[in-house]
């Protein structure tokens, strides 16, 4: 996407609030333990529902598929970065699929960029521009209290603060991807993007295992949001909780998301540059309505609220916990974090080091979330006991 030399489109790279670089996780010593109570509650397993998934392709061709693809934001000039990405979804997994791959951008891709990607994969491959209306202004929002926003937001230091296009680029995810004329024949979507690395063979489907068990939203990697981005997303959110309770999901994940029952925001997230999604949930009236009402609030402009809280927050809020998903086997990294599975029979498939994983960090919220499937009898305590 076309942003400033220097500035990166995705949203990998973020330092910590106080404009500093990210600190290293890899240590060990300081992981987040889960309450006692996850090593004594036995729930009963027939309601329990492991993390590891079943049923791996054991040769040739898979015998059913989902209506599926994977789909990457991507700029002409990131193609290097994208052929490394394509390379790694087929040698870990989709040479035995063939899911189609969807490339979106707000320019018109060259031949170059289409020549150089398309030997990467034998699977069907589509090269889209994003149409101008959906990377734009809206009517109601003013450019020019924005430009001032992005001004002070930039001497204050915030991350990206004074990119206009990384503000297109969020709102964009946040609410229009799913209505691309290409990406409307699927029902689900895996987000990708440019130089990130799949370490695990990955032998089941995970689109499958979305259909198969009523999934709507999947994840590797949770964090917790730098509040100077998204001052006044959480009151905006309990604005339309009250005005739309019917929409929330009765049995939800508010207490994933706040330490108050609602009161305040404590800003944890699904990394959303590895997400996989139903998208006919986020084509559905409970998702457009929160994104709409988002948008009016003018959040994506006048600061910068990021398509990850605004995913999680709905995924937490409009979704049953027994919806939600962590693909623990899915070895991710993208920089400067990873996921990366500790049991040998998982390691056995991988080639990272399992000592490096931010998922068992204070700087991530997964435990809380294995907390909160544990006490929704969803997973077995033995596979939540190590977070």
């Amino acid at each position: 996407m076309p942003l400033p030399d220097d500035e990166v489109y995705n949203h990998a790279n973020e330092p910590f609030a106080d404009g500093g670089e990210a600190p290293d996780f890899s240590y060990q010593d300081e992981r987040m333990t889960l309450p006692d109570q996850l090593e004594t509650r036995q729930p009963d397993r027939s309601e329990q529902q492991s993390f590891f998934t079943p049923d791996p392709v054991q040769s040739g061709r898979p015998q059913r598929k989902a209506s599926a693809a994977f789909v990457m934001l991507v700029r002409n000039k990131d193609v290097h970065g994208a052929r490394r990405t394509i390379r790694q979804i087929e040698d870990r997994f989709n040479h035995a699929y063939q899911y189609p791959y969807v490339f979106l951008n707000d320019e018109e891709f060259t031949l170059d960029f289409k020549e150089m990607m398309r030997p990467m994969a034998k699977a069907e491959m589509k090269f889209e521009r994003i149409p101008k209306e959906h990377w734009s202004y809206p009517e109601w929002i003013s450019e020019e209290r924005a430009t001032q926003a992005r001004i002070k937001m930039s001497m204050d230091k915030v991350l990206y603060g004074g990119s206009e296009s990384y503000r297109h680029m969020c709102r964009y995810q946040s609410g229009f991807l799913v209505h691309h004329e290409a990406m409307r024949e699927y029902d689900y979507f895996w987000r990708i993007e440019p130089d990130i690395q799949y370490s695990c063979d990955i032998d089941v489907d995970p689109f499958l295992y979305m259909q198969d068990n009523n999934k709507k939203y999947g994840f590797v990697i949770s964090l917790y949001e730098y509040p100077n981005t998204i001052p006044s997303l959480w009151n905006a959110t309990k604005d339309f909780m009250a005005l739309h309770p019917h929409l929330l999901a009765s049995d939800n994940a508010l207490d994933l998301i706040s330490n108050d029952g609602g009161v305040s925001y404590n800003y944890c997230h699904f990394w959303s540059n590895f997400e996989i999604v139903d998208a006919r949930w986020m084509r559905g009236e409970a998702y457009q309505r929160f994104f709409e009402h988002l948008d009016r609030a003018g959040g994506f402009f006048y600061e910068r609220w990021g398509d990850a809280p605004v995913h999680s927050i709905a995924a937490a809020l409009l979704l049953p916990v027994h919806e939600l998903h962590f693909f623990k086997e899915i070895g991710y990294f993208h920089a400067p974090y990873q996921n990366c599975p500790a049991e040998p029979e998982l390691q056995s498939k991988c080639h990272c080091d399992p000592a490096h994983n931010i998922n068992r960090e204070y700087s991530s919220c997964t435990a809380k979330f294995l907390a909160l499937a544990n006490e929704r009898g969803m997973v077995y305590p033995e596979e939540v006991e190590e977070y």
